[in-house]
């Protein structure tokens, strides 16, 4: 029975099924179930960034020692505290770090990054031997000692702290600093480091050192050259075997000049290369290039006093006595640089290089009839370096040029007083 006329009959037929349906359903269903189980697990969550892979700390010490095979200290430098950033607890990356800082003249990061690994691991001995050599480039005397006798006290047959500890006791007798029988103690660690490791860079370097400064200066060359075979990279070995090379008799100046441009194409911003090469061409003669020479080093280091007592003192030798002043005033009275809010302290009188500076500007002043400043650095050389016979001599020699003035010219011109009753501050 049903009720006529309505929609809803019990007895109405159903549709078919549709089987292409019921299969697109359960391929969704698949889906579905695919995704949730395979693809999600391994899926980063939306908008967290994606962690950077991090390269073991090994990888980067790989690297660091291969750049300082090739002589790429600064390169070499970040990829250790790339190390040490993965891992800040390895102590011998800070202590490799110090070395490839002090080889390129870094000395007080070294001497940081040596006392980093000593506060990891306070018995290691070579940390103790690099803060000593750190120390020793920065003159800190008394400390470096200290640093390489307790590395010695650690470790006895430690080759590198010997070595440092001749160079130590050397760089003491050359500052006037050194205890009794220094240079016979800095022989005797300087053979031991040797013996103790013969292939070593370091070695042959502090055994180069006492025989440079003992005079012995063809069995110093020989070391030199077996270091810089050891590493041709380091701008102090050419440096100190091209001041050998100059100091033999007779001197072998052209391989002195070769040594110094090597240094200086290794560390061009560094004046000492360009000094020692306008030195070594003004004592054979050649004095347009010791000025040129002269000029760089005062260019790479402009408030350093002592390179505008050098470029003064070229331009002197090739009797350029107006061009000369400008660079002995900077030196000796100091004074702002030329075009520069740069400021040069100027050196206080001393014996050594830094006299020869006022008496060469004695001299040009003389020469210029410049006498009233002239005649007061004669006195002033009298009193402040009574023992330095050459000193004492020009200053006689400044006086009579300025007489033989005055008999030509009645009238000297006067100048504001050569010598400041204050140093300029920068």
């Amino acid at each position: 029975m049903y009720l006529k006329g309505s929609k809803w009959s019990m007895l109405k037929k159903r549709k078919p099924l549709k089987l292409g349906r019921i299969f697109f359903l359960l391929v969704l269903i698949g889906g579905a179930v695919y995704f949730d189980q395979v693809i999600v697990p391994v899926t980063p969550p939306l908008f967290i960034p994606t962690p950077t892979p991090t390269r073991p700390p090994e990888a980067y010490v790989a690297d660091a020692e291969g750049l300082t095979k090739d002589g790429k200290y600064l390169q070499a430098i970040d990829a250790y505290q790339q190390a040490i950033t993965v891992d800040p607890q390895n102590a011998a990356n800070y202590v490799n770090l110090a070395k490839v800082q002090i080889y390129s003249q870094q000395y007080k990061a070294a001497q940081t990054s040596a006392e980093n690994a000593l506060l990891l691991n306070p018995s290691n001995p070579q940390a103790y031997a690099m803060r000593a050599w750190a120390l020793t480039a920065q003159e800190e005397f008394l400390p470096a000692e200290s640093a390489v006798k307790r590395a010695l006290e650690l470790d006895s047959n430690n080759a590198l702290a010997h070595a440092v500890y001749a160079e130590l006791l050397v760089r003491m007798v050359e500052a006037d600093q050194a205890p009794i029988n220094a240079l016979e103690k800095a022989a005797d660690e300087s053979r031991l480091a040797l013996a103790l490791e013969p292939a070593m860079m370091e070695t042959h370097r502090a055994r180069g050192i006492v025989l440079h400064n003992t005079s012995n200066y063809e069995l110093a060359i020989q070391e030199y050259l077996t270091a810089i075979n050891l590493n041709p990279n380091l701008p102090d070995l050419h440096l100190s075997l091209g001041l050998a090379y100059r100091s033999l008799d007779p001197p072998q100046y052209d391989l002195a000049v070769e040594e110094f441009t090597k240094a200086n194409a290794l560390n061009p911003a560094d004046p000492l290369p360009d000094t020692y090469i306008a030195r070594t061409y003004v004592t054979i003669g050649e004095y347009a290039k010791a000025i040129q020479y002269a000029e760089q080093a005062k260019n790479d280091a402009p408030t350093d006093p002592y390179m505008w007592g050098n470029l003064g003192t070229m331009y002197y030798r090739n009797l350029q006595y107006e061009d000369a002043l400008l660079p002995f005033q900077l030196a000796v009275r100091g004074g702002n640089v030329p075009d520069s809010d740069q400021v040069v302290i100027g050196l206080p009188l001393d014996y050594g290089r830094i006299a020869e500076y006022y008496y060469l500007y004695g001299l040009t002043l003389a020469k210029l009839n410049l006498c009233n400043d002239a005649v007061q650095v004669s006195a002033l050389l009298k009193q402040g370096v009574p023992n330095d016979e050459t000193a004492f001599y020009n200053a006689d020699e400044i006086v009579n040029i300025c007489q033989a003035n005055l008999k030509i010219t009645p009238t000297v011109e006067i100048l504001p007083s050569a010598i400041p009753t204050e140093t300029p501050q920068p």
